[in-house]
């Protein structure tokens, strides 16, 4: 395997891994900010109005999210076999 194919094998992992964990990143940093604003629009300083809330969000954005977190998945999986099976030949 050349120096080439490793990096870009390399560098589909991490585009692949930044690709399933965006949905749950934004959708954290969205509720975050509007429970932020909420917060300080009416001075309540609780930690727990910030966290679960998010919680909740990124666990729901986590299931309506999953095909197509397979999807993406199962499409890498078979990209790597293929490429694994030209490095044999």
């Amino acid at each position: 395997m050349s120096p080439a194919q490793v990096l870009y094998i390399g560098q589909d992992l991490l585009v692949t891994a930044m690709l399933l964990s965006l949905p749950a990143i934004v959708v954290s940093l969205v509720v975050g900010s509007v429970i932020s604003l909420f917060q300080a629009v009416t001075s309540l300083q609780e930690q727990t109005l910030s966290f679960a809330p998010r919680i909740i969000a990124v666990a729901v954005t986590l299931v309506v999210m999953l095909p197509w977190s397979i999807h993406i998945t199962t499409s890498f999986t078979a990209r790597m076999m293929t490429h694994f099976l030209e490095a044999v030949r």
